[in-house]
């Protein structure tokens, strides 16, 4: 039972830093553009046609 006294705190700032990570991965437009890796593999390169 004294563990909880430690693994509380402990397991919410693992998840507040976590929540933060993914705030900040918000704000720095990490979701801004899902489809356009994508659509970059699809699309054929001019390097890739001049190759012998």
């Amino acid at each position: 039972m004294n563990m909880l006294i430690y693994l509380i705190p402990i397991a919410l700032l693992m998840g507040g830093m976590g929540l933060l990570a993914f705030l900040w991965s918000l704000k720095s437009g990490q979701y801004d553009d899902l489809q356009g890796a994508a659509w970059r593999i699809l699309a054929e390169d001019e390097s890739d046609r001049r190759k012998p």
